[in-house]
């Protein structure tokens, strides 16, 4: 197959987004396939902050297009003759669309082209989701996602499962060639982006009920537009110099390696491909129940499910947690366990297989005789 992948951007910065799509195509073309992606790079200051992962795709074969895909009238000519001149140039049988603008383009642009478009609902609770029907054929990246794009109004026979996945990723060395980090313990980690959606708030409350009673530190790693706000939430906090704010980091493993509870306090979370890192690094994990968290931690057996929005529920999971140690030790061992259905090669396997049976589809409705 030929398969071409959109994305806005492939800059490094910790977007699963990105990392799911760049973890498809090397393996897509490890596989045999021919694989692009078409995104844009970012402006210059963007690439000198941040890397891309253009000379990963360049190791793995994946053949790259700039496609300028900002949402601006002046864009918009240059924008349609590029997306053209791509599909010209690659010919594909797939267009696998991640993102809003890709899956628009790819359907508008199609006349004359026998592709058939392929997207992926990652976050389900953006209004501009269901814009991702305009697929031939629609993954949700986890059961949740996808019963609630079917309550949206797509019909179930577009809509496939596909659970993400991240261990044994291209993008990643073996877990245990990352040197852990001199954290303070018993440490709690969350890697989140800094938006009011991870509840990065509401984690740092519950980590205020329990640090009178303890001696843990909380270490945040990430960036996003709230942190001034999360920040100056910490200092206000009598145990601000336990809570380290440790900004992006482009090997987190480095941290999980270190840490005894991993906390993902999201309000909305369609699968959270941290967790899968989490569990790989064994830590003993605290998660909201909301959207396909539960589903990454098999149903709440690898892991303590606390209410989203609640920092009594977040307080009350980690005061279990750090005032007995055999229960911490024993999440542990269970985050570590079933983690065969959480590789990258069962997710591509998976797609791979859905593409196959896409084109056979097409083919067949092709050939079937007119009713004129």
């Amino acid at each position: 197959m030929r398969i071409l992948h959109l994305l806005n951007h492939i800059q490094n910065i910790g977007n699963g987004i990105v990392n799911v799509a760049i973890d498809l195509a090397c393996l897509q073309s490890k596989s045999g396939h021919v694989v692009a992606i078409a995104a844009g790079q970012g402006t210059i200051a963007e690439r000198c902050d941040h890397e891309t992962y253009q000379p990963l795709l360049t190791t793995y074969g994946v053949h790259y297009y700039d496609l300028n895909q900002k949402r601006k009238f002046a864009n918009l000519l240059q924008t349609v003759g590029q997306y053209r001149q791509i599909i010209q140039d690659f010919q594909p049988d797939i267009v696998h669309t991640h993102m809003m603008t890709g899956v628009v383009l790819a359907k508008a642009l199609r006349l004359g082209s026998a592709y058939r478009i392929v997207s992926t609902v990652h976050n389900e609770f953006q209004r501009s989701a269901t814009l991702m029907g305009l697929a031939d054929q629609v993954i949700a990246v986890s059961d949740a996602v996808a019963t609630a794009m079917h309550q949206r109004g797509l019909p179930r026979h577009k809509l496939t499962a596909i659970r993400n996945a991240t261990i044994g990723s291209p993008r990643q060395r073996p877990l245990q060639s990352y040197e852990p980090l001199p954290l303070v313990r018993p440490a709690i980690t969350t890697v989140a982006g800094l938006t009011p959606r991870k509840g990065i708030a509401d984690l740092i409350e519950g980590f205020n009920q329990v640090a009178a009673t303890s001696t843990a530190h909380l270490y945040i790693v990430g960036n996003g537009p709230s942190k001034a706000q999360f920040e100056a939430q910490a200092r206000a906090s009598p145990f601000a110099s336990r809570i380290h704010f440790e900004g992006f980091q482009p090997e987190p493993q480095r941290y999980l390696r270190s840490t005894d509870i991993f906390v993902l306090a999201s309000r909305k979370e369609p699968f959270g491909l941290v967790l899968v890192e989490a569990r790989e690094a064994g830590c003993a994990i605290v998660a909201s129940r909301v959207d396909g968290i539960p589903e990454a931690l098999d149903g709440g057996a690898a892991g303590l499910l606390t209410e989203p929005g609640n920092s009594d529920s977040i307080a009350a999971a980690l005061r279990k947690l750090l005032e007995d140690a055999d229960s911490l030790k024993r999440l542990k061992k269970r985050a570590q366990q079933n983690l065969e259905g959480l590789k990258v090669e069962r997710m591509n396997s998976e797609v791979l297989a859905l593409y196959a049976s896409v084109l056979k589809n097409a083919l067949e409705s092709q050939s079937e005789p007119s009713n004129d």
